[in-house]
């Protein structure tokens, strides 16, 4: 059965959508909005439709199938990507860093203290993917984050609890797991949602899958999904996150993470 864009999961469509339209439009330029929403949306309803009608295991094999046709980006490439898709709506020198919040100067990106770097929302090391073109550089999971709060989070799984993390407001941390500020708890949830799925034992790499625990080590898994549940519940797809999968399908790597488009398969999937 096809669900229905009014639905609240599915409402954040046509706000995507939205992007192709500049900011500021003329009178002319206004009078098409609803016609390119319209067709936007449409395009994303076609990438999706060999998903259509599935739950359970079946939707997260076409998915699969569906997402893992994609172009890839050098770890090099990386950084300017992240320079577009993490761009700061208020002020296009910056970038957004995911844990922390903090707007921060494109070009203060590296590896001294302050600067930001390269953060892997899926550790590397769950599974021992490095840096290797594949999931070691997909833009869907890498994000722009203090150098000094990315080792804080170093490869913990994600959980709930633990004390606060410096430079990053709202974060908590303990021995074995982080617990990221609540704006990007479903953004940190997604990402590791879509690793699951389209990474699945096979372009040379492990099979990248979800549990419930936490001290997951080298083992391709992450968690704790029963968490990450909740988190994509409570916080789902804002208009910087739409962005974002949207760029990223558009300029980099034409794949779609398709826990922002429809968030509501997380369920299904993961019951």
């Amino acid at each position: 059965m096809r669900i229905s864009r009014l639905t609240p999961w599915a409402a954040g469509l046509a706000a995507a959508a939205l992007f192709a339209i500049p900011a500021v439009a003329s009178a002319g330029q206004e009078r098409t909005t609803a016609p390119r929403a319209a067709t936007a949306a449409t395009s994303v309803d076609a990438y999706y439709a060999a998903a259509e009608g599935k739950t359970g295991a079946a939707l997260k094999t076409a998915l699969h199938d569906i997402i893992k046709v994609q172009s890839k980006v050098t770890y090099d490439g990386v950084w300017n990507a992240l320079k577009v898709t993490d761009q700061d709506p208020a002020n296009p020198n910056n970038v957004i860093l995911v844990y922390s919040g903090r707007s921060q100067s494109k070009s203060t990106n590296g590896g001294d203290p302050n600067d930001w770097n390269r953060e892997h929302v899926w550790a590397k090391s769950h599974g021992n993917f490095g840096t290797a073109t594949g999931p070691g550089t997909d833009l869907h999971h890498l994000r722009p984050e203090d150098v000094t709060v990315n080792s804080t989070r170093g490869n913990k799984d994600f959980d709930l609890g633990g004390g606060p993390v410096g430079e990053a407001p709202g974060s908590l941390t303990d021995s074995d797991s982080f617990e990221p500020r609540d704006a990007v708890k479903g953004d940190v949830a997604r990402m590791l949602l879509y690793m699951a799925v389209r990474y699945d034992g096979g372009d040379g790499f492990a099979d990248l899958e979800m549990n419930d625990k936490v001290n997951n080590g080298t083992a391709p898994a992450h968690g704790r999904i029963s968490v990450l549940k909740q988190w994509n519940r409570m916080d789902p797809p804002d208009v910087f996150e739409q962005r974002r999968n949207q760029v990223i399908y558009d300029t980099y790597q034409h794949n779609r993470n398709p826990f922002i488009d429809h968030p509501e398969w997380v369920d299904s999937i993961w019951p």
